[in-house]
């Protein structure tokens, strides 16, 4: 299932507020690439027909049938990329092994890759 840290709940949360998204949901994607390769986005959106509605931490979520399958086990956090620069990252965990983060290129919740 899809997880969403305690801090990348407040991030959003936060997020929301700053762009006057408050209330809104928050989309999750990711589509897999020529090189096989998952690439992850996400902002805020309005409920559509199939969607898979999540109540994660306080953040409404909000995941698109064919994202559904790979975003299962994946966790969103936001986290200190290097000092001074936060980011949210998408970390799919493989039950054999060590979670694999992917950092989120936007800084933000309007997007990401």
């Amino acid at each position: 299932m899809f997880t969403v840290t305690p801090t990348a709940s407040q991030e959003i949360l936060a997020a929301a507020a700053r762009s006057d998204a408050a209330g809104m949901a928050l989309r999750v994607a990711a589509r897999q690439v020529a090189d096989g390769s998952v690439e992850y986005g996400m902002g805020f959106d309005e409920p559509r027909e199939g969607d898979m509605p999540l109540q994660l931490r306080g953040v409404d979520v909000l995941i698109a049938p064919p994202s559904q399958p790979m975003l299962q086990d994946v966790v969103l956090d936001f986290v200190e990329i290097e000092p001074g620069s936060f980011n949210f990252i998408f970390m799919p965990v493989d039950a054999a092994s060590e979670p694999q983060a992917k950092a989120c290129g936007s800084g933000g919740c309007s997007g990401c890759s």
